[in-house]
C-alpha cells in the first residue's frame, strides 16, 4: 500500500485512537497534507507529530477508518496477515466443522478492517466493501484471501454495488475477482443444507449471523406450530422442521424469497404437508390470526439504517411485536430480533416492554440473543454489536 498523505489531529483528539477506536470524524482533524482522494491510504499523526497509525481516507462524517494502530510501518503482507488472524479466530471458535462450512471471515471493525465484509461459502468468498478504501483495494484483498485460505478457496466474488457510497455505487458493478462458481451453491449449517445465490440474493446470499439462534429455535419447536415471518431463505423454518415441528408457516412479502424457502425445504427433504409458504406482508398475515401458533419468529430487515429513522423504527418494532403477542397461544414463545445498528440493546428491550404493555400479555424473558462468534465485536468499538434478540415466554 502506498500512502497518499498525512492527517494531523487536533489536540486531545488522539485519545480515542490511542484507545483503538477505529473512526476519525471530520471535526477531529486539524489539517492534512498530500494529495488526498477518497479511498487512499493516509498516515495519522497527533498534534505533536506522533504517529498513531494508518487508515483509509474518505470525505464525509467519518473521514478516516483506521486499519493499523501504532508507530510501525505498514507491512508488505498486511492484508494476508489480517486474513490469517481472522481465520485463526474462527478456528478458535470451532469454525468450520464437518457439519458447518459457511461462516463470516471478516466482520468489519470486529476484525480490524472497517468497511470490509467477507463471507465464506464452502470454497467461495464474497467480498463486500462499504467504503471507497476497501473498493480501491479490492484486487489486493482478493489476492491476499487466496494466499491466506490456500486450497480452501477457489472463487472470490465482489458484491458491493448496493453498499458503496454515492458515485462509486453507480460506476461499478459486481464481478468475479478470481475464479468462477455455479450458483446457486449448496452449503451446510449444523447439518442442514441451504442454497446460496450471491449474484441475485440479498446481502452476500445468506444471513450467517442467525446460525446459533436458528439452532436454539429447534429446542423450542418439537411438536409445535411455528410461524417464521420475514423468512427470506427459510432458515428458521428448516431448523423448526428438523426438530420435529408439527406445522411450520413461512411468510415473506417477496415472492422470490418464498420460492427460495420452498427450494431449501425440498433440499432438506421435508414434507410439503407440514409446511406452507405465504407471499404476503407480515402485518397483513397476522391481522386475522388468533392463538394460531406456539412459536413465532420475528426477524425483520433493519427498520432503521441511520439515526434519523430511529424513532420510526422503534414504532415499527413495537407494532410488530405487539401484534405477535396478541395472536400467540398462551404458553407460546416469541423469537424477536432487531438488526438495526442505531437501535441499541437497551432501546430494543424497552421497545419490547412497551409492546407487551400494548398487547396486555404477561411476558417472561428466557434468553438474550446476539450475533455469533464469527461476527466479533471489538471491545473498543461497541457499535459493532448490531444484532439484538430476545426469546419471550408469553403467558
Amino acid at each position: 500500500m502506498v500512502q497518499s498523505g498525512t492527517v494531523i489531529l487536533k489536540k486531545g483528539k488522539e485519545h480515542s485512537i490511542e484507545r483503538y477506536h477505529p473512526w476519525i470524524f471530520s471535526g477531529a482533524i486539524q489539517e492534512s497534507t498530500g494529495s488526498l482522494t477518497d479511498g487512499c491510504w493516509v498516515e495519522v499523526l497527533s498534534y505533536k507529530g506522533k504517529r498513531l497509525g494508518f487508515g483509509h481516507y474518505q470525505k464525509g462524517s467519518i473521514m478516516v477508518r483506521m486499519l493499523q494502530f501504532g508507530a510501525d510501518e505498514l507491512g508488505e503482507h498486511f492484508w494476508e496477515n489480517k486474513f490469517r488472524q481472522a481465520l485463526q479466530l474462527r478456528k478458535s471458535a470451532g469454525l468450520p466443522t464437518e457439519t458447518t462450512n459457511a461462516f463470516r471471515l471478516i466482520h468489519g471493525e470486529g476484525d480490524g478492517l472497517p468497511g470490509l465484509i467477507v463471507d465464506y461459502y464452502d470454497g467461495v468468498a464474497i467480498v463486500q466493501a462499504h467504503d471507497a478504501g476497501m473498493h480501491e483495494d479490492r484486487h489486493r484483498i482478493a489476492e491476499a484471501l487466496l494466499k491466506a485460505l490456500g486450497a480452501g478457496l477457489q472463487t472470490v466474488y465482489y458484491k458491493s454495488h448496493g453498499t458503496l457510497p454515492g458515485k462509486l455505487r453507480d460506476e461499478h458493478h459486481n464481478e468475479y475477482l478470481s475464479g468462477m462458481s455455479a450458483v446457486p451453491h449448496i452449503v451446510v449449517e449444523h447439518g442442514k443444507k441451504f442454497y446460496i445465490d450471491w449474484e441475485e440474493g440479498q446481502k452476500t446470499g445468506f444471513f450467517l449471523d442467525q446460525r446459533e439462534n436458528r439452532r436454539l429455535l429447534g429446542e423450542f419447536s418439537a411438536g409445535k406450530t411455528v410461524l417464521n415471518t420475514f423468512c427470506y431463505t427459510g432458515g428458521f423454518s428448516v431448523y423448526a422442521l428438523e426438530a420435529g415441528a408439527q406445522v411450520v408457516h413461512s411468510v415473506d412479502a417477496s415472492e422470490k424469497a418464498i420460492q427460495l424457502t420452498r427450494k431449501n425445504l425440498e433440499l432438506n427433504g421435508f414434507d410439503a404437508e407440514k409446511h406452507s409458504c405465504y407471499a404476503i406482508d407480515t402485518f397483513d398475515f397476522l391481522a386475522d390470526k388468533h392463538h394460531a401458533y406456539d412459536v413465532i419468529v420475528l426477524d425483520p430487515p433493519a427498520f432503521a439504517k441511520h439515526r434519523d429513522a430511529r424513532h420510526q423504527a422503534v414504532r415499527g418494532y413495537q407494532r410488530l411485536n405487539a401484534e405477535a403477542m396478541k395472536v400467540i397461544r398462551p404458553g407460546g414463545v416469541i423469537f424477536t430480533f432487531s438488526c438495526s445498528q442505531v437501535v441499541d440493546r437497551q432501546l430494543f428491550y424497552d421497545t419490547i416492554v412497551s409492546a407487551a404493555i400494548q398487547a396486555g400479555r404477561q411476558i417472561k424473558v428466557l434468553h438474550h440473543l446476539s450475533q455469533p462468534a464469527d461476527h466479533p465485536v471489538s471491545i473498543f468499538h461497541p457499535e459493532g454489536e448490531y444484532l439484538k434478540g430476545l426469546v419471550l415466554f408469553v403467558e
